[in-house]
């Protein structure tokens, strides 16, 4: 992780609205449900469905994606060790504020590092956070693979790619394990659900 440069003469500004009240408000508890996993093990996949069904059912919810955020708010950060751990801190960050805001916040980010999950959950508070392992091996991965980056990678034309040449940590108690070479989409939609509604 950066160092963080935090100057001493700004000072937190406390709302005069508390979590409670926003959450009474929304109908609803703020979460992150924090999805993990290799590329193309079906994070985001699984996240855009349960997206969909969760504001189908009225629900306040909002899905960050680490692609998408890595087109704005991460532009600037690479794939090295320091900048991975630096992505995931700042989506934690939002997530954080999100979930405060009453919010049930998807995100889905590879987040290879055990420590900057265990970042996240304690960031966001242990009460409030879902850590879903989506799990498939490389070989699936590879075969739903639409952009042809395992492939790259496997040529050497990718570097610090997770799963082949980046490392990466599995969860070893993670909330929810949703292994996509058994189960379905819907299906994993329904397990994550049964445990946030």
């Amino acid at each position: 992780m950066g160092k963080i440069n935090i100057n001493h003469n700004i000072i937190w500004d406390e709302t005069k609205v508390t979590y409670e009240e926003r959450c009474k408000n929304l109908g609803q508890q703020g979460i992150v449900v924090w999805f993990t996993g290799i590329s193309g093990s079906g994070k985001s996949t699984i996240a855009a469905e349960l997206e969909k069904e969760l504001i189908r059912l009225g629900k306040v919810v909002y899905r960050l994606d680490g692609d998408n955020i890595r087109h704005g708010l991460c532009s600037d950060l690479g794939f090295s060790e320091e900048d991975r751990n630096e992505n995931v801190r700042r989506m934690t960050e939002i997530a954080a504020l999100f979930k405060d805001a009453g919010l049930i916040v998807l995100v889905s980010c590879i987040s290879p590092s055990s420590k900057m999950r265990e970042f996240a959950k304690k960031r966001v508070g242990a009460d409030s956070f879902l850590e879903v392992y989506v799990k498939a091996d490389i070989d699936t991965c590879a075969k739903r693979d639409p952009k042809g980056l395992y492939e790259k990678a496997l040529r050497g034309e990718i570097e610090n790619f997770t799963g082949i040449s980046s490392p990466y940590e599995e969860p070893t108690k993670p909330d929810i394990l949703i292994v996509t070479t058994h189960i379905s989409i819907e299906e994993s939609v329904k397990k994550v659900m049964m445990a946030i509604i």
